[in-house]
């Protein structure tokens, strides 16, 4: 067997609002139940437990290999939106993508404040065959 990541635990304020919008943003199946968390299952099988933790934590990054048709999906929800997004990480483009290593790449926040990303080329580029 090779190792996987299965799921991870997301935390928010408001699980809803934060799978939610995930699953709209990236046109997903709508999150699930799952005991405490709100499941969202990735196309790779991974799942994103978002729970409501009773402690402060701090926002996560969370970064997403789309291709260029859903890439144009997600920045056009974005665009549509009215979403404050960014080039880069640091905040220093706002309004922009990137083009780096070949593809395009976005930056924007979910409704607790997670900073999230859509690339279509991993960083790097692909892999050499």
């Amino acid at each position: 067997m090779t190792i996987q990541l299965n799921h991870t635990i997301v935390p928010a304020k408001d699980k809803h609002a934060s799978a939610t919008f995930l699953t709209e943003i990236f046109d997903l199946p709508a999150p699930v139940p799952a005991g405490f968390f709100l499941a969202v299952t990735l196309d790779n099988g991974v799942t994103l437990d978002y729970a409501e933790p009773p402690v402060d934590f701090s926002p996560m990054h969370l970064a997403f290999l789309v291709s260029e048709e859903e890439f144009d999906g997600v920045y056009g929800r974005i665009k549509a939106w009215g979403l404050d997004h960014w080039a880069d990480p640091r905040r220093e483009r706002p309004g922009e993508i990137n083009t780096n290593d070949g593809g395009r790449g976005v930056y924007f926040t979910d409704p607790n404040g997670h900073f999230l990303e859509a690339i279509t080329v991993p960083y790097g580029g692909w892999p050499k065959t």
